[in-house]
């Protein structure tokens, strides 16, 4: 199962310094996180987001993990354990447990209260796609495949559909009547021309004449065809 966390404003804690650590910092920020990365030498990639003032930096030599996750104040919300040390990636993850953290370790899934599936990015849109840690290589093929699949009549339609459904939720009381005009512009043959023609202020002009119709009468949806096309 695969479940949509929302990191915004969480404060993450990242321990290595390294490639993979920068990766993670990343998608931290992307998530709208504030990131602490502590290490004894970091990469250039972190130096730089730490010169932009996107993260803090904190330079450390982690002997024990108990001592270290105690002496954090305040506790993080996640803590992320990437270092090349196995042992004390084990022993940060179990502390930081004890201390209420969710954890992830990029060595070790089975210690991970979460996975960091590959994540396809194509306008708004975000599939992840997950190997349940069995090959991360062929997760990352399927990811660039799904990406070459979505289209910008695909971007389009979304932007439409959010669009659509604020209007319906002003207007129109009944969820039924409002999943109806949903897919009667979702399926709609001229408003697609339009949208991979590129034409949306015209098929926006359709959708809102689709929404009139409902609005007035559900029943005028049978006869919504010849104003369409």
């Amino acid at each position: 199962m695969i479940i949509d966390l929302k990191f915004d404003g969480k404060y993450v804690v990242i321990v290595g310094g390294g490639s993979e650590s920068y990766r993670k910092t990343l998608s931290f920020l992307d998530a709208g996180s504030k990131v602490l990365v502590v290490s004894k030498t970091f990469s250039s990639g972190i130096k730089k987001l730490h010169q932009m003032k996107r993260i803090d930096l904190l330079k450390a030599d982690i002997k024990d993990g108990r001592s270290f996750i105690n002496n954090l104040s305040p506790k993080p919300d996640v803590l992320v354990v990437a270092t090349n040390d196995r042992n004390l990636n084990v022993q940060l993850a179990k502390h930081a447990k004890e201390a209420g953290c969710m954890v992830y370790a990029v060595d070790d899934p089975s210690i991970s209260d979460f996975i960091f599936p590959a994540l396809a990015k194509i306008g708004e849109v975000r599939i992840a796609i997950s190997t349940n840690g069995k090959s991360p290589a062929m997760a990352r093929v399927l990811r660039q495949r799904i990406e070459k699949m979505i289209t910008q009549e695909d971007l389009l339609q979304i932007k439409l559909q959010n669009y659509v459904r604020a209007i319906l939720k002003q207007r129109i009381l009944d969820q039924k009547v409002r999943r109806k005009a949903i897919y009667k512009i979702l399926k709609d043959d001229h408003i697609k021309r339009l949208l991979k023609d590129g034409r949306f202020n015209e098929a926006q002009g359709v959708a809102m004449k689709i929404l009139e119709y409902f609005e007035v009468n559900d029943e005028s949806y049978k006869g919504l065809s010849a104003i369409t096309n």
